[in-house]
């Protein structure tokens, strides 16, 4: 089945505009979803902005704010993340926001087996009555830096699974770190939101690729964006698409609505073809 492409925005494309700015952006591209941000300097949510404000902004306009990105370091669970995650969740049901994205402990510590299962189903527990309490999904974003404690999603929809909490997480797909992690599995029916970004440089080992060398994906793309989108809707995904490109090169852009555009049509032609 030919799947139409359903594209998103995350904030992370244009950080340094203001979140109206950015939705406008988002409407000129006829895109309907977009993610918002809690680590933005001087931008909505760290600069104050209220989450009645926000989802007036997004609704004004049709809007779905698909979730905040992010809870950081989520399975390092201490009262100090639980007092985090409940300002957090509390701000993306007063916002509208279907969902907050938690993003695992990335600097080397508690990635020992055992260790890093015991930490994630710890936090699991203490998220999930917050998050259903609130009515808001937590999507679980393993990251395939080696540094992570939490690199393959299969360790996560296992961690899920023990719990019988398939109603209140899913998973993120990221294209960048899936080609980091090296792990082959999609994970498709455990999956809630898919973020895309791509990397052109050559001179890279995939080792040594961060989220400075996201991209928007082109036809150099390294990361195979559009095979991982295909074998992903051919394997029964229909959720968004979330473009999170990190490098300054496209925040500066002085045409980011063609870019995107560009990005979009190449996805669309390739990644997403119409019926023979």
């Amino acid at each position: 089945m030919t799947k139409e492409a359903l594209f998103a925005l995350n904030h992370m494309c244009a950080p340094h505009r203001p979140i109206s700015e950015f939705f406008d952006l988002a409407i000129s591209l006829g895109v309907k979803g977009v993610e918002i941000r809690n680590d933005l300097e001087g931008n909505a949510i760290l600069d104050g902005t209220s989450p009645a404000s926000v989802r007036s902004e997004a609704k004004a306009r049709g809007l779905r704010i698909l979730s905040i990105n992010a809870l950081q370091r989520f399975n390092d669970w201490n009262d100090t993340r639980e007092e985090e995650a409940r300002s957090l969740i509390a701000y993306a049901r007063d916002c509208g926001a279907e969902a907050l994205v938690l993003v695992p402990v990335n600097d080397g510590t508690g990635t020992a087996d055992g260790e890093r299962q015991c930490n994630l189903r710890t936090a699991l527990k203490g998220l999930r009555p917050l998050l259903e309490d609130a009515g808001i999904i937590g999507l679980v974003e393993p990251l395939g830096f080696e540094t992570c404690s939490l690199r393959l999603k299969s360790e996560a929809v296992e961690a899920i699974a023990s719990l019988d909490a398939a109603g209140t997480f899913r998973l993120v797909h990221d294209t960048f770190h899936h080609t980091l992690s090296g792990e082959e599995s999609f994970h498709v029916a455990e999956t809630g939101l898919v973020h895309i970004s791509g990397v052109v440089d050559t001179a890279l080992s995939v080792s040594d690729m961060r989220d400075g060398h996201r991209v928007l994906v082109d036809e150099n793309d390294r990361l195979d964006n559009v095979g991982q989108i295909s074998a992903l809707c051919s394997e029964g995904y229909r959720g968004p698409f979330s473009f999170e490109p990190f490098a300054d090169s496209v925040h500066t852009s002085r045409d980011l609505h063609s870019d995107l555009q560009e990005s979009m049509q190449h996805l669309r032609a390739t990644a997403f073809p119409p019926p023979a």
